[in-house]
């Protein structure tokens, strides 16, 4: 049973992860039925500028060196998202251009950030530098780490200040808006532009901050390091119901579990296969996800 307890605090830092990443999924999609594949990439770049200012500073683990290097993964993030809307995005969006011409688009900025890395930094695997001293606490037999804590409260908060931001502000009932009926939002005034680029912002600085969890939890980050938690937390982002927020952060968290589960009781090789596995299974029998709706298409 202690190995059970043991495993449902390891897949809660994970799932607070993945849920992060999987809500910048979520959001664009709401807004633009696209799945952002460059996102992950996203998630990478976030993890790279807090290494460059981390490697900067002269006292690396000091509460002010510590914000100071998850600020810098928002804002770059925050930058790249924006970035990334404006000109791989915004023009097909007006235009209506068909899905497909947006999932090329999204595929190809996924694959110049990637090489745009490996170029800047190589492919070797960076240590990142330590910032947060590692402490070990037990619980009984349980035993859990300050990073472990750290990851599962931060995720935790961001999650609701998420959730108060697109439920209690202007920018957040637009948003909410122009998900619902883009025509009918444009036709009100709603700015859909401005809304789409708040939208890539916030998903994005969301990203950044999972970019340094997973750099401080690892501890290792590569240019290739947003592929795989990019997929599962598109996994997540599907099995809690593509589109909502609430979903994507309950699918985050059901999947790490599971992966970490998986891993205690049948085999870590198992670990990646089953994200995908869950996936099929979704798309099989649950097409609207665990909180999603079905939506009725017209022919």
């Amino acid at each position: 049973m202690s190995l059970f307890f043991q495993q449902l605090i390891n897949g809660l830092a994970w799932g607070g992860i993945y849920a992060l990443i999987a809500i910048g999924y979520t959001m664009v999609y709401g807004i633009m039925q696209l799945i952002n594949f460059a996102h992950g990439d996203v998630f990478m770049a976030g993890a790279f500028a807090g290494y460059v200012i981390a490697q900067l500073l002269p006292d690396k683990s000091s509460l002010p060196s510590v914000i100071l290097v998850f600020l810098s993964a928002m804002l770059f993030s925050t930058f790249l998202g924006i970035l990334i809307e404006r000109l791989g995005y915004r023009s097909l969006w007006k235009k209506n251009a068909p899905r497909l011409s947006l999932l090329i688009v999204a595929v190809a900025i996924s694959l110049l950030l990637e090489n745009v890395g490996l170029m800047i930094f190589g492919a070797a695997p960076r240590s990142f530098p330590s910032i947060i001293p590692s402490r070990s606490f037990s619980l009984g037999s349980i035993s859990f780490t300050n990073i472990q804590v750290i990851v599962i409260l931060s995720s935790l908060v961001l999650m609701v200040a998420l959730q108060l931001i697109v439920m209690r502000t202007k920018m957040g009932r637009a948003m909410r808006a122009v998900a619902e009926d883009s025509e009918m939002s444009a036709l009100l005034g709603i700015p859909r532009e401005r809304i789409l680029s708040f939208t890539f912002a916030l998903g994005s600085a969301l990203a950044g901050v999972a970019g340094v969890m997973v750099a401080i939890y690892t501890p290792q980050i590569n240019p290739l390091m947003g592929i795989l938690p990019g997929l599962k937390a598109f996994v997540s982002a599907v099995l809690g119901g593509i589109g909502s927020i609430p979903g994507a952060m309950l699918g985050g968290f059901v999947l790490g579990e599971a992966e970490t589960l998986v891993s205690a009781y049948i085999s870590s090789s198992y670990r990646d296969l089953l994200a995908f596995l869950i996936l099929i299974f979704v798309l099989l029998f649950l097409p609207s996800g665990l909180l999603g709706k079905g939506v009725a298409e017209k022919l």
